[in-house]
């Protein structure tokens, strides 16, 4: 339910009309204190248009507002200001029956109904562990899919492996020159990383081996046997472990196609843009120049003959749009790749595709480790296996201390100690960095989520207490100091859900739950819940509904919420 659409058309009705919805919504603001309003309207645009003092308007518009038969209790004017009270009990009422009712449907919307969306997110490269880097992906783009579906968007999760390009013949020539294979076989992505970190090594020593490097990676392009099989061994082995990284995440994909899915489709890229005379030559390079759009020029094809991602991004952007016919393709991709983002998006155009526009970055900020950027390369990497599996042996270590006789305590540590990393990613604002910290990833109390976790199996054990649930909705609060900002807070969950996916935004969310999950631990702290008595129903209803929107609130996240902790 909504009452801010059944107040602007309250008002609307008061103003005459001489207001559009949209104005009105702008201008509505939500008192800092309880005793001026639940809504308020200032009057200073309305005082610019009727040339009259906002407090007079203000006072006029209170006069005329009749709150008889609608959700709101009475109306105030306060200088310049409208302040509106809801009938709390009212509200309430209709609140806590549609959230019960609905369960976890409630907040669903459909306003994207019968539209696809795509989305690369995720896309590790092979032959490397699952870095924390690439959590932020995986997970931010994990959330914005399951937000997207909440308001009906038919959404593909597209997994674009980072599986083709030079460093793969680095990796290649590495195994060759010292790889052994009964090693890689026993642990094949730690030994595939050991190369991959010792090559980079040798080769600022020696500089033959970078072009070693890009010699096995034109054979591999050219359908190279031997260069091939190697290839096609390193991604089996790397799809294998991403597989168990995905499975503790609880994170799915409806396609893996990746970079070299689309090595085929260069050839083809590179003669349409020669037919557009789009590509030009560059120190023996070939590039499409963007100068009129203030980017440099996007490189096509090396002047050693082999293709670059961009050429493959092309090719996966067109296949993409003849596919799924998407409203819109969203790229889950760091910071640093805007500008390679906004090259294809020009490319595209150029080449005649006035769909290009449908492509949309969804840019985060880089893990950071001690302040500085994590590297394969380098070997300053945290891998998210070891991360997890941290994780989860603490929270088992948290749960066997706190709650020793809790059944299933291994799945309950898992679901606490992976929704703990998840959180500690999807609680900040996307674009930001974060410095990685187990101490801050790990803490069971504050802004976490086995805080939000502890709320919800809090909620349903006293609903286990109270040993059935409330059939009855009429919400009747003795005192409403602890209630009313839980009942606030429910109601603005759709909102939350639209705004989230407005700017493709978790944190929305994340600090959304958090703000409910403190007001209900408050509510809980200062009311009798299960005394008996006339209200007991409706503090049970309270619950109940509570634990309805945390518990969507973590799915919508990824996150799970055990029924005890």
């Amino acid at each position: 339910m909504n009452y801010q659409n059944d107040i602007i058309t309250i008002l609307q009705k008061a103003l005459q009309n001489n207001l559009s919805t949209e104005q009105i919504e702008n201008l509505l603001e939500t008192p800092k204190h309880t005793h001026m309003g639940d809504v308020a309207l200032p009057c200073f645009e309305l005082a610019k248009i009727e040339k009259k003092n906002p407090a007079q308007i203000a006072q006029e518009l209170a006069t005329q507002i009749n709150p008889k038969n609608t959700i709101i209790s009475h109306v105030e004017a306060a200088g310049p200001y409208v302040n509106l009270f809801l009938n709390k009990s009212q509200f309430a009422t209709e609140l806590l029956q549609t959230i019960i009712t609905e369960g976890q449907q409630y907040g669903t919307q459909s306003y994207g109904a019968g539209k696809t969306i795509t989305m690369d997110v995720s896309h590790p490269n092979i032959a490397k562990p699952f870095s924390m880097g690439h959590l932020r992906s995986t997970v931010i783009g994990n959330a914005i899919g399951n937000l997207l579906e909440k308001t009906g968007y038919n959404v593909e999760r597209l997994n674009y492996l980072g599986d083709w390009g030079t460093q793969f013949g680095k990796l290649i020539a590495a195994y060759k020159l010292w790889g052994d294979e009964e090693k890689v076989r026993a642990n094949p992505i730690q030994e595939l990383l050991n190369l991959y970190v010792y090559f980079h090594e040798k080769a600022e020593e020696d500089n033959s081996l970078d072009q070693l490097g890009r010699d096995w990676f034109k054979k591999l392009e050219k359908g190279d046997e031997e260069a091939t099989k190697i290839w096609k061994w390193f991604r089996e082995e790397s799809l294998e472990a991403f597989q168990t990284i995905y499975d503790l995440l609880n994170v799915s994909f409806d396609s893996y196609k990746g970079e070299s899915s689309f090595h085929a489709q260069s050839d083809q890229i590179i003669e349409m843009l020669n037919q557009k005379g789009l590509l030009e030559e560059s120190d023996g390079a070939q590039v499409v120049r963007l100068d009129d759009l203030d980017m440099p020029p996007a490189l096509i094809k090396k002047s050693d003959g082999t293709t670059l991602y961009t050429t493959r991004d092309l090719a996966a952007a067109i296949y993409r749009k003849e596919t799924y016919q998407h409203a819109e393709s969203l790229y889950v991709v760091g910071n640093e790749q805007s500008l390679h983002f906004n090259q294809v998006r020009a490319v595209l155009y150029k080449l005649g595709y006035e769909w290009s526009g449908e492509i949309t970055h969804i840019s985060f900020g880089m893990m950071l480790k001690d302040g500085k950027k994590m590297s394969t390369r380098k070997g300053k990497v945290v891998f998210l296996e070891e991360a997890l599996e941290k994780a989860i042996q603490y929270a088992k270590e948290n749960v066997e201390e706190k709650n020793p006789y809790l059944a299933q305590k291994d799945e309950v540590a898992r679901q606490i100690g992976v929704g703990a990393v998840i959180f500690h990613d999807l609680k900040n604002d996307r674009r930001n960095d974060i410095e990685f910290s187990y101490d801050e990833m790990l803490r069971f109390d504050g802004d976490t989520a086995p805080y939000l976790q502890y709320t919800y199996a809090r909620a349903k054990s006293i609903l286990r207490k109270a040993g059935a649930t409330s059939t009855s909705y009429q919400f009747h609060e003795a005192d409403w100091d602890y209630s009313w900002p839980i009942i606030q807070k429910m109601a603005s969950f759709p909102d939350v859900i639209q705004q989230a996916v407005y700017y493709y935004d978790p944190s929305k969310m994340a600090k959304y739950l958090l703000k409910l999950a403190q007001n209900f631990n408050s509510y809980y702290a200062n009311v009798r819940i299960l005394e008996e008595g006339p209200n007991q129903s409706s503090r049970l209803a309270l619950v109940q509904s509570v634990s309805v929107v945390i518990k969507e609130g973590l799915s919508l996240l990824g996150i799970e919420a055990p029924e005890e902790m």
